[in-house]
C-alpha cells in the first residue's frame, strides 16, 4: 500500500476520533507532509517523519525539521539517540564548545546487559500502576526500551520523557492476522502516540500457505508508514519451519526492517538459541535479532547474546541484570 493511501485512510479515522464541541476543529498541519494530524491519545505530528530514500527536505522545511529527512531506516550518525552525549568524553564535549557538562550514569544495580533489554508488560489485564512501575524501573536500570500495548504508548513516553528510555509498542499483536493497512494505520497512531519503536507481527498464515507475496507486502506496508523509526519483525518461531523461519528473515530483511525477532511471548513456544543462531545467519551482521520469550535469568540472556542475539525482550529484567531468579509466569 502506498503512503499517500495510507495518509487518506489515516485522515479519515482522525475525522472520526476528534473530539465534539466548540473549538474541536480539526488541529492545523504546522508543515507540509505530516503524516498524521493527531493520534487517538491526543499527540500531533509537528512535522513530517521522515524522507523517502534519495528525497530532499522541502525549500521551506525549517532547519529543525531537517532532522527528520534522512537517508537510513533508522538514524544517522548525527541523531542524539543513535550516538548520545555519553559516547563522548566531558573533555571531546567541551571541545565542542559546550561550557558545562552533566552526564546521567546507570544506576549501580545495572548491567551490561541492561541496555540491551526491551523491558516488557504486554498481558492484557496490566494496569496504569504497573505500567508506571515498569516505567520506573526501566529508568533505574537504563534498560533500552519498555514494550508495552498501544494502549499504554502515551501514559509510558510521559513518564519517560527525557530519560533516554525509549518506548515500544506491538503492532498487530499478538496473532498477525490483520490486513497491512490496519497494521500500518495502528503503527501511525502509536507513533503519534509517542511510541520510538514498533515491533510487528507478521502474517503468520499468509507464510505458512506459501502466500510470500502478501506476508511480504505486509511487512512492507509497516516500513513504509515507520521510516525513521525501528522496525522490528515478529515471526513467531514456534509456529514455523526452518524454510519458513529463512523465507520470513529474508522477507523482513527485503522490506528494509531494523531486526527480526523470535516471538510474541503468546504463542507455543519462546526464544531458542538455535533459532537466533538461524535468524542471525539468514540476516547477516547488519541486522538487529531479538530474542523474545522465556528468557529469565542471565544464564538465559548469555546464550541468547552468544548465538547472535542484539536485543532481548523480556519482562524478568530485574532478575536478568541482578542475577535472580525470575518469578513464575513471566514473559
Amino acid at each position: 500500500m502506498r503512503d499517500d493511501e495510507i495518509q487518506k485512510i489515516a485522515r479519515e479515522v482522525a475525522k472520526i476520533l476528534k473530539p465534539a464541541g466548540p473549538g474541536s476543529g480539526p488541529v492545523k498541519r504546522t508543515m507540509p507532509g505530516d503524516s498524521v494530524n493527531i493520534g487517538t491519545a491526543g499527540k500531533v505530528f509537528r512535522r513530517p517523519l521522515v524522507n523517502k530514500p534519495g528525497e530532499q527536505a522541502p525549500e521551506n522545511c525549517v532547519s529543525a525539521a531537517r532532522d527528520c529527512f534522512i537517508e537510513e531506516n533508522t538514524c544517522s550518525s548525527t541523531c542524539q539517540r543513535c550516538n548520545p552525549l555519553s559516547n563522548y568524553s566531558a573533555r571531546q564535549v567541551k571541545e565542542m564548545g559546550v561550557e558545562r557538562v552533566t552526564f546521567c550514569n546507570p544506576d549501580q544495580d545495572s548491567s551490561s546487559i541492561a541496555g540491551m533489554i526491551d523491558h516488557t508488560l504486554l498481558k492484557a489485564n496490566a494496569t496504569q500502576e504497573e505500567i508506571g512501575r515498569l516505567c520506573e524501573e526501566a529508568r533505574k536500570y537504563r534498560f533500552a526500551s519498555v514494550c508495552v500495548n498501544p494502549g499504554y504508548v502515551a501514559l509510558a513516553a510521559r513518564l519517560l520523557k527525557g530519560s533516554g528510555v525509549m518506548v515500544c509498542t506491538v503492532i498487530g499483536f499478538p496473532l498477525g492476522s490483520t490486513t497491512p493497512t490496519v497494521k500500518a494505520i495502528e503503527a501511525r497512531d502509536a507513533m503519534a502516540n509517542g511510541a520510538d519503536e514498533i515491533d510487528m507481527v507478521i502474517n503468520i498464515g499468509a507464510l505458512k500457505s506459501g502466500n510470500d507475496h502478501l506476508a511480504l507486502e505486509d511487512i512492507k506496508a509497516v516500513r513504509e508508514a515507520t521510516r525513521g523509526k525501528v522496525l522490528k519483525v515478529i515471526i513467531e518461531t514456534s509456529y514455523l519451519t526452518r524454510d519458513e523461519k529463512i523465507r520470513a528473515c529474508k522477507m523482513a530483511k527485503q522490506a528494509a526492517a531494523d531486526f527480526v525477532k523470535t516471538s510474541t511471548g503468546f504463542g507455543t513456544g519462546g526464544a531458542t538459541a538455535s533459532d537466533v543462531a538461524l535468524m542471525r545467519e539468514t540476516v547477516g551482521p547488519g541486522m538487529g535479532v531479538k530474542a523474545s520469550g522465556g528468557i529469565k535469568d542471565a544464564k538465559a540472556a548469555e546464550e541468547m547474546i552468544k548465538a547472535g542475539a542484539t536485543r532481548l525482550g523480556t519482562s524478568a529484567s530485574i532478575a536478568i541484570v541482578s542475577g535472580d531468579k525470575a518469578e513464575k509466569g513471566q514473559y
